[in-house]
């Protein structure tokens, strides 16, 4: 959009951005030329195939909108505005947006429900509206280049326009290794920002009287749990489960609302097994389900998703076959993807299964995140627990005491003391998710280059998630660790990394019944004795899943699906590892201390396999190789032998 007036869009500049993002898309292409504005989109085809073309506009063509993502009740949306008196001409959820708009205007995003990134002119106005669903599950990402704005789904959109320069934020790297996520608003590209979820962004050009542009970011909800002791504490458990398996049922039933076939993935665990069963019990056992089974005994979950498929009776599951060696081969792929350093290498894996699910000619899954954050499934929160029993004790923080016994003991570098006190402070009090980023922040310290260390200093990534500690300070605090994974965790790693980015790197969309605004508001308002149940997590959906699911899938603990961390260290090292951490390598990024990667590459091999001082290592020299491999996809510095992404290629069709 042009901020200075409205001058002609380069055509060609438009056309370059969607070129760059047809894996998102490539059923079809649409575009929108307006004086001072230009719309683009790609589109993966899943409703309304024969006339959901985009962009879509309203009867007299005063709204126009591009969209990525799905309304799941378009269906009534639909029939309620046509009995309003607005006439509809497609059959394609994207439609019922610029109606809801020229009813109810920013009050839209209010009524909207499921996952989505909306791009909307309004004509009259002359004003351009960016909006993202309210968990994050869509991304959208835009840049200010001095009287231009430019939006797209990915960076490599900005990129490929040639008007955005690929620059590192140091800030923006720092936030990697502060959450092993990018939660945003921040990014690791200079001046390129993700809106946030549940806000969106108001663009007002300069107008005809001279006044300057405006670019305005609203938040239009946000995520609010009971104050503590005002949660819903109803006596039988029975009927919490019913209330919960209903808005279940009802969520998977509107996620399966596609004119192509709907998959799923099915891991075994109790989340995914829950969806698979209520997916077959509405659509019939031919659902196609996909899983991975990893090299590693202690990490495969085969026989678990095999027992489930059998006990629901949908047919087996595809297998995805997932070795340490396929984690290096699939990397640089996956940092292209992800935009970003990635740690969790398990991420690799789905890159891989979203690749198998788009060979068998299916463009949809249903996957199980979202119960872990609302019902209290990580381990942390158990360890959270614990130390709460430790702080009983009236103006003694023992849990602050075990804690850097534990680091001085094995040797860990720690943070000034105060530290963690500051960062509870930041959130509105103790939380389960510090101690969970700490693993990997600690790395910080021995990792770090001077440039780097200047950004520790004088940075605090807690402070730009744009929290309300005064809020949360009212709250539980394993409420409290709900709304910190969610923020950061959720929308940073596992709706993008893990979720979005890999599954459309193969134009595979991946559904989320879990994220079900109704069935956060239940989750939400629930005690949490309900969600943590003495040290059983996810205790009221677990009742749900002893009617669905054998017994031995609906007791089973979490298993945190995760590939082999050792995969970058393997003997003999993978060259391509070598040239990343090469000294002059990283004498040219400046981000790492040289001899410190050097030394901890040899000495964590001499640590205690499976300790936490050895996994912090793992974990922080993961993310020095990523964030190299980072630099050298996208900043046009060669510092191995790989495939570099090329901004410049993208010609238009």
């Amino acid at each position: 959009m042009d901020l200075a007036g409205k001058r002609a869009v380069p055509e060609v500049v438009v056309r370059r951005m969607t070129r760059a993002l047809v894996h998102r898309g490539p059923d079809e292409e649409g575009f929108l030329f307006r004086p001072g504005i230009a719309l683009g989109s790609r589109r993966l085809s899943i409703v309304g195939l024969a006339d959901g073309q985009q962009p879509v506009c309203n009867e007299d063509q005063s709204a126009f909108v591009v969209f990525n993502g799905e309304l799941f009740d378009y269906i009534e949306q639909r029939e309620e505005l046509m009995a309003r008196g607005h006439h509809l001409r497609t059959h394609c959820d994207t439609e019922i947006i610029p109606h809801l708009w020229e009813e109810r205007s920013e009050g839209m995003f209010d009524r909207l429900r499921g996952q989505y990134a909306i791009a909307l002119y309004d004509v009259r106005r002359h004003q351009l509206t960016l909006g993202r669903d309210r968990f994050g599950i869509c991304p959208l990402y835009w840049t200010r280049q001095g009287d231009w704005l430019l939006f797209a789904s990915e960076i490599k959109g900005l990129l490929a326009s040639g008007m955005v320069p690929a620059k590192a934020d140091l800030g923006g790297l720092d936030q990697v290794f502060t959450f092993a996520a990018m939660p945003g608003p921040r990014t690791c590209f200079d001046g390129v920002k993700m809106l946030l979820p549940a806000h969106y962004l108001q663009i007002t050009p300069t107008t005809e009287g001279g006044m300057a542009p405006v670019i305005a970011e609203r938040c239009y909800w946000r995520m609010d749990f009971p104050d503590q002791g005002d949660e819903v504490t109803c006596g039988d458990p029975r009927l919490l489960a019913d209330e919960l398996e209903d808005l279940l049922l009802k969520a998977v039933a509107r996620r399966l609302r596609a004119d192509v076939p709907v998959g799923a993935y099915l891991s075994g665990g109790l989340d995914s097994s829950m969806i698979v069963a209520m997916a077959c019990r509405l659509k019939g056992p031919a659902i196609n389900t996909y899983t991975i089974r990893v090299d590693d005994p202690a990490l495969d979950e085969l026989s678990a998703a095999n027992l489930s498929a059998r006990h629901i009776g949908t047919k087996p599951p595809v297998v995805l076959d997932f070795r340490a060696a396929d984690a290096l081969a699939m990397y640089p792929q996956l940092i292209q993807a992800a935009e970003a350093p990635v740690i969790d290498t398990s991420c690799a894996a789905l890159l891989m299964l979203a690749r198998r699910v788009h060979a068998c000619g299916q463009k949809v899954v249903l996957t199980g995140e979202g119960a872990d954050e609302w019902l209290a499934g990580y381990p942390w929160y158990k360890v959270a627990k614990l130390f709460d029993m430790l702080d009983l004790i009236p103006g003694l923080r023992l849990s602050n005491l075990v804690r850097r016994t534990y680091l001085r003991i094995n040797q860990v570098p720690q943070y000034p003391a105060g530290f963690r006190d500051a960062l509870e402070k930041s959130v509105g009090g103790p939380n389960a998710w510090i101690d969970s980023y700490g693993v990997l922040a600690l790395s910080k310290l021995r990792f770090y280059a001077a440039p780097m260390r200047e950004v520790l200093e004088r940075s605090k990534p807690w402070d730009d998630l744009g929290l309300d500690p005064e809020r949360a300070r009212h709250w539980d605090p394993l409420n409290r660790g709900l709304w910190v994974g969610a923020r950061v965790t959720l929308a940073g790693h596992l709706l993008q990394a893990k979720g979005d980015r890999v599954a459309m790197h193969s134009s595979v969309e991946a559904r989320y019944p879990f994220l079900d605004e109704a069935v956060f508001d239940f989750t939400a308002k629930l005690h949490p004795s309900w969600k943590l149940h003495g040290f059983r997590d996810k205790y009221l959906l677990r009742l749900v899943a002893e009617r669905w699911l054998p017994p031995v899938v609906a007791r089973r603990q979490k298993v945190i699906f995760r590939a082999p961390l050792d995969s970058f260290h393997l003997d003999p090292e993978p060259s391509f590892v070598a040239d990343l951490l090469s000294a002059e390598s990283l004498r040219r990024t400046g981000y790492f201390d040289i001899a410190a990667v050097h030394h901890w590459r040899q000495a964590y091999r001499k640590m205690r396999p499976g300790s936490l001082a050895r996994l912090s290592i793992e974990m922080g020299l993961v993310a020095v190789v990523a964030t190299q491999l980072w630099h050298h996809t996208f900043l046009g510095e060669s510092l191995a032998d790989l495939p570099q992404w090329d901004s410049h290629s993208f010609l238009p069709l």
